[in-house]
């Protein structure tokens, strides 16, 4: 596929995406976190995607899956959940849990065309999705944030002509914020609550995130060395 094609796809989904919660927080048992990392070996780009489900409740692991292979998609800046969905998708179809919500370390409507991979992969995997990034993603020339209070909670809005994209949110209290966004089927003041309600005190990045993150590393340091 070309970029006008990618292009394409992401302008038909846009249309479909619903900023309304399609669940009740109460009903919420778990909670899985995605994140990729990449490499390069011979000359070839690999990826490996983990996911680590937890439970919403107590916040203990329940499961962990990964999957790993080549990247065949270029880089091209927006477009990329054409890169990372293979990998999601294959990972995605090893787990035995079902989570009742996902959430990526990357952004959601925070894109462009409100198409990043929390947003693209939400059609997929048919249930909320959120995007809590570690940094900013400037979705317009000149679009900047301005940082919140420093107490634990406190955030502000990224918004443009009256749309708000994400929420520059601060975790905890004294350290840097992150960037929240949600992706599709949730509203952004349910993905703001919930991504307090699962930043534990170890990190100012959710558990389900930052357990992934740290697989990915663990996974690829692994797989690169076979």
């Amino acid at each position: 596929m070309n970029e006008q094609e990618f292009l394409d796809i992401q302008n038909s989904l846009r249309e479909k995406i619903d900023l309304t919660d399609s669940f009740r927080t109460e009903d919420i048992k778990t909670v899985a976190g995605i994140d990729l990392a990449y490499w390069e070996k011979d000359g070839q780009e690999y990826a490996v995607c983990c996911i680590v489900v937890i439970d919403y409740r107590t916040h203990e692991v329940i499961e962990k899956k990964q999957s790993y292979g080549k990247i065949e998609v270029p880089y091209i800046a927006g477009f990329l959940a054409f890169r990372e969905l293979p990998l999601i998708l294959e990972t995605v179809g090893k787990l035995d849990t079902k989570p009742d919500l996902f959430m990526f370390d990357g952004n959601g409507i925070l894109h462009p065309r409100n198409m990043g991979i929390a947003t693209h992969a939400s059609f997929y995997l048919k249930k909320a999705c959120i995007g809590v990034a570690k940094s900013y993603y400037r979705v317009r020339k000149g679009l900047d944030y301005s940082e919140p209070d420093s107490l634990a909670g406190s955030f502000t809005d990224i918004s443009c002509d009256g749309k708000i994209y994400g929420r520059v949110l601060r975790t905890h209290t004294g350290v840097k914020p992150v960037f929240v966004s949600a992706g599709n089927f949730i509203s952004l003041d349910t993905a703001t609550s919930i991504t307090m309600e699962l930043t534990g005190k170890e990190s100012h990045i959710p558990i389900p995130t930052r357990l992934a993150d740290l697989e990915t590393h663990t996974a690829r340091n692994t797989i690169y060395n076979l």
